[in-house]
Parts: C-alpha cells; structure tokens; sequence
C-alpha cells in the first residue's frame, strides 16, 4: 500500500531525513520510533506534501505521492492526524467529524461513518453537541481521530497521539487505534512511547537523527537490549 524509498528531505539547507525506505501494508500497524527530534514528524509531513523531499520515491496503491500537490491525497485515502490534535475549537463535535468528510470519497457515507465513530468512541456519542474547546486532552485526541476516519481513510498517520495525556487515557486509546487496524485500515504510528507503540504494533522502525538505525517486529524490537536499553528503561 505504501512504499517509501530512500527518501530524503528537510528544511533549507538542513536535511532531516537520510535515506530511509519502509512499508505499510493494509491492516498493519507499523511504529515510527525515536527520541524528540529524530525526523518523525517530517516523515508525515512528506509523505503528506507538506515538506517536499529532495530524493527518494513516496508510492501509495501504486500512485506516485510526489508528484500531486497535497490536497489530492485525501482523495486517495490518506488521513494524517497531526501532533497536537488540531480540532476545530469553536467547532461542536457533530461539526469537527463533518469536515473529516468534505471529500467526494466520503461524503455520501458520512452518517453511516458518523455512528461507526460513535460507536468507536462512545465519549463522543455523549458530546456531539459540544464546542471541541470543552472536551478533555483524551476527548480531543478521540476526536481528532474520529475525523480522520470520517474520510474512510485506507490508511491512517497518527503523530504522537499519547502526547499529554495521562497513562489510562492512553492505554484506552491505543486499544481503539489497535481496533482501528483490525478493520483493514494501515496504520502509521508516531510515537516517542515504544513501549506502548511496540504493544500493538505488528512493525517498528527506530529511527535516530534521521536515520533508520534499528527496524523488525514488534517482538524483536521488544527484546532487542539496545532497545530495551535506550528507550524502554530495562
């Protein structure tokens, strides 16, 4: 589904990201790991047109990312759940999960995905008519989550999404992101937490000032004493 190549990108004269090539496939969730800094985010953001990359090859169903403006990827069933959460404040939660659905993709199904968010994330059953700005960090999360599968997305790039919130909240949210993946959707995951990324992810890659240093299953990564060492505190 998606193929990174050798990818290389950055800002100005200052590249972020050295060659690094991995692979999502439908229905897997594959972590991208490391420390503050390490070229996470500007992964997403590359892949998502935002950055523009100075080598390599982004491929998704067998469609050249790079060469579309960024816009149009929504339409191919890419979401990207950006650190942070970015909901609309001011916006009801009802409101927040209908703009998830503006693209022609999505829109003739945007009451049945509605209820199946609803249904995903009770929480914001409970909210519907609720200004974003009200809810908790967690119910925000929730939400901006619950957005991007307002576009029926085949694959789904989620960064940081444990940033703030407290180990329960996150621990629930992690179950529903796993329950996401389980409905055929791939997954990219962000996240400075291995130790809760690699709990449900099928895949890691490490990586460290912009490089793939270390990549496996989640099992190996998990027992890996480098690994266990530097990010997981055993």
């Amino acid at each position: 589904m998606l193929e990174v190549s050798n990818l290389r990108a950055g800002y100005g004269d200052i590249e972020v990201l050295h060659d690094i090539s991995f692979a999502v496939n439908p229905g897997e969730i594959v972590a991208l790991l490391g420390a503050n800094g390490a070229g996470k985010t500007t992964t997403l953001w590359t892949i998502s047109g935002l950055v523009r990359p100075t080598a390599g090859k982004i491929l998704f169903n067998g469609s050249d990312l790079l060469s579309m403006p960024a816009h149009r990827l929504p339409e191919l069933g890419i979401a990207h759940v950006p650190q942070g959460r970015g909901v609309f404040q001011t916006l009801n939660v009802q409101d927040n999960l209908l703009i998830g659905a503006y693209c022609k993709r999505a829109k003739s199904e945007r009451q049945e995905t509605m209820e199946m968010v609803f249904t995903l994330f009770p929480r914001l059953a409970e909210r519907r008519k609720q200004e974003a700005r009200t809810l908790s960090g967690g119910e925000q999360q929730m939400l901006a989550i619950g957005r991007a599968l307002m576009l029926r997305p085949s694959l789904l790039m989620l960064d940081e999404p444990s940033l703030g919130l407290a180990p329960v909240i996150v621990e629930s949210l992690f179950q529903k992101i796993a329950e996401i993946g389980q409905t055929g959707v791939g997954i990219l995951l962000v996240e400075q937490n291995l130790a809760q990324a690699l709990s449900i992810a099928h895949r890691g890659y490490v990586l460290e000032t912009g490089r793939i240093a270390i990549d496996g299953t989640a099992e190996r990564l998990r027992a890996d004493p480098y690994v266990k060492e530097a990010y997981l505190g055993l």
